[in-house]
């Protein structure tokens, strides 16, 4: 059981963020290069972590035992598990030339202007398509890397297309885990959302759609030497498993396998040796995220069985209580949504913290359900798109060898979709307040139900 409501139990990742920023900041102005390299982010939680299992057990809270059970949370292992096998996967392409191929036989066609737009537009209709975000990235980013290295693009704003595509993917997708979330914790339909979603979404897309044509430089695709189309297989039968609905965990153990049989059979002196020395090359490249992974699950459940998410619930509702009109009621959901992802670094347990909040103040004023699971959905997509520490991020940088804080200004798609957001918010409402569809009263027949 959590503890009562408090503040205190929040400074633990404001603590994080401080070393981590911080030390970043101070090297990169004293002249290190490698400046955000320094302080390793895993290292850096450390003491975050013992500040939060100190004011955990001032508060009464168990705090071995809720370290063990958030690291050990399903969510945060399967996110490991997929770090180790895109790691595997992305490095045994990569080594028996299938991203090579990749790029020779299909991307070097686009026009050299397209680049940008062309990998956000693929990565949006795949995480469409398979509801998955992480799916997409450990999918997606390494042809992307190969796109990057062939036309002399910059990997961080190639990455950061990727993984705006597959957070508007992710957000919008019928079968995704958030948009799940979202609608039943408000009591809206899932096509209703769909709707309400696709208004801010669909401009946001289009805009980042322009801007990366606008960033996207000259750059033709070059190959050093033709690549036998065969090498392409791997990644063609990973994205048909994965439009296919087969799980990601699955589909990526599948892709490991496919990648070594065809590199066994199809590239020069590589043999089993060579394989099982670039899965394990593989895993080594995502030891980082991958810890940092785990510390964050146990920081997490920390700060809320101590009360720090159940204080920032409490504040912004009481805030909503002390004021009128849809707006009012509608950005005190997206600024829950959006600080409980901060937080939780997890759109879909940010939506699960916020769901009974976001209900209640979308009752008070008279917000229609759908209207509600929207915001709610965008705003924890938001952050999570953008924060360094968040798994999609965390994915990409580890699959690129980068720093996870030169990604975050570049996935130009959550900005956007937050203005667009924003603005749909404040825009005056045609139509009276909660009068959308009759939702809201289908939704109070059934609660009262």
């Amino acid at each position: 059981m959590d503890a009562r409501p408090s503040a205190l139990a929040l400074t633990p990742l404001l603590l994080f963020l401080a070393l981590f920023f911080g030390s970043g900041l101070y090297f990169t102005l004293h002249g290190e290069e490698m400046g955000f390299y320094q302080l390793r982010a895993p290292v850096a939680i450390l003491p975050a972590l013992a500040l939060a299992a100190w004011i955990a057990r001032r508060r009464g809270v168990k705090a071995v035992e809720v370290l063990l059970l958030g690291m050990g949370n399903p969510n945060i292992m399967t996110m490991c598990l997929i770090f180790l096998l895109a790691g595997a996967f992305a490095y045994v392409s990569q080594a028996i030339g299938a991203v090579d191929a990749v790029v020779s036989l299909g991307i070097g066609a686009v026009p050299a202007g397209l680049l940008l737009p062309g990998l956000f537009v693929v990565a949006s209709l795949i995480s469409l398509a398979i509801g998955t975000s992480m799916g997409t990235i450990a999918a997606v980013v390494p042809i992307a890397l190969g796109v990057a290295d062939a036309s002399g693009l910059d990997r961080a704003l190639v990455l950061g297309a990727v993984i705006g595509g597959a957070m508007f993917g992710d957000n919008l997708s019928v079968i995704s885990d958030t948009t799940i979330a979202a609608t039943r914790s408000q009591g809206a339909e899932m096509r209703d959302k769909f709707r309400e979603n696709f208004k801010i979404a669909l401009p946001a897309a289009l805009a980042t759609i322009a801007l990366l044509v606008f960033l996207g430089d000259p750059a033709p695709v070059t190959t050093d030497e033709p690549a036998s189309a065969w090498l392409v297989l791997p990644y063609v039968l990973v994205l048909v498993l994965a439009l296919a609905g087969l799980d990601v965990i699955l589909v990526l153990g599948i892709g490991v396998a496919l990648a070594g049989a065809f590199g066994l059979a199809l590239a020069p002196e590589y043999d089993l040796v060579h394989y099982a020395g670039d899965i394990w090359t593989g895993f080594e490249g995502m030891t980082e995220i991958l810890l940092l992974s785990l510390l964050i699950g146990g920081v997490g459940a920390l700060m809320k069985a101590a009360g720090g998410l159940g204080w920032l619930a409490q504040t912004i509702a009481r805030f909503a209580r002390g004021h009128t009109g849809r707006r009012t009621g509608e950005f005190s959901i997206a600024v829950l949504s959006a600080t409980a992802d901060v937080f939780t670094a997890n759109n879909t347990v940010a939506i699960l913290v916020s769901g009974d909040v976001a209900r209640d103040i979308a009752e008070r004023h008279r917000i229609s359900p759908r209207r509600a699971a929207s915001l709610l959905d965008v705003f924890a997509c938001v952050p999570q798109g953008v924060i360094p520490y968040g798994a999609q991020i965390l994915l990409a940088a580890g699959l690129a060898s980068m720093s996870p804080l030169s990604l975050s200004g570049t996935v130009f798609y959550c900005w956007i979709l937050a203005l667009f957001a924003a603005a749909f918010i404040a825009w005056p409402s045609s139509r009276p307040v909660g009068a959308d569809d009759g939702d809201a009263c289908t939704a109070g027949a059934r609660s009262a139900g």
